[in-house]
Parts: structure tokens; sequence; C-alpha cells
């Protein structure tokens, strides 16, 4: 099994939640999250005075699927996800060893 995690533009979430579940994905978690890549943030103003981002909002997704869904999964997050634009986000993916449903006790794939 693998732990697909994407880190993405927060108006780009709806999106990816929509392509992924045409591919397939029967759950997703949702985190709200600040950080910064090679854009290092940016410079705003507000009421007249200039201050600097560092933290810039993004939305952390994580997808856990059988390894099969991985290709189709990480197709479908880079297209909906994509503008092209610095910024646009990151996806990875990570092994998983063992996975526990905790209300029927169910491991591994079944308890996707």
């Amino acid at each position: 099994m693998k732990l697909v995690t994407a880190i993405v533009k927060p108006h780009k979430v709806e999106d990816v939640k929509d392509a992924v579940t045409e591919a397939g994905v029967q759950g997703i978690t949702l985190t709200e999250v600040r950080g910064f890549g090679r854009q290092r943030g940016h410079t705003e103003v507000y009421r007249g005075a200039e201050y600097q981002v560092d933290f810039v909002p993004k939305a952390r997704l994580e997808i856990l699927c059988e390894q099969a869904q991985v290709d189709g999964i990480v197709d479908a997050i880079t297209k909906s996800a994509g503008s092209g634009q610095v910024g646009d986000g990151k996806v990875w993916v990570t092994e998983v060893d063992r996975v526990v449903r905790i209300r029927t006790g169910e491991e591994d794939v079944d308890a996707l």
C-alpha cells in the first residue's frame, strides 16, 4: 500500500478532489497548511504598510491507496492542480507497512 501526499494551492482543492474521485479514490484527508518553496513567500501591502509573507497558505491532501492506483492518482493530481506557475505544489508517494480500520479491525487492503 502507498500514501500519496500532495501540497496544492487552496483554490485547487475542489478540482483535485473531483479528479481523484474519478480515478477511483474513496477517501481523502485534507489539512490546511502553510509553507514555502522556491518562491520564498511574497510581499503584500496592508493599510499602506508593506510586509513579507514568509509562509504561503497551501492545502495538504493525503490519499491511502493500493500500489496499482498510484500512477492514476498522481496523474489526476498533477493535471488538476497544475497551472504552470511557481507554487503549484508537490506530490510524493511513500510506502505504508500496515493499516488497521479501528471500527472493525480489518487490516491492510481490506481497511481501505
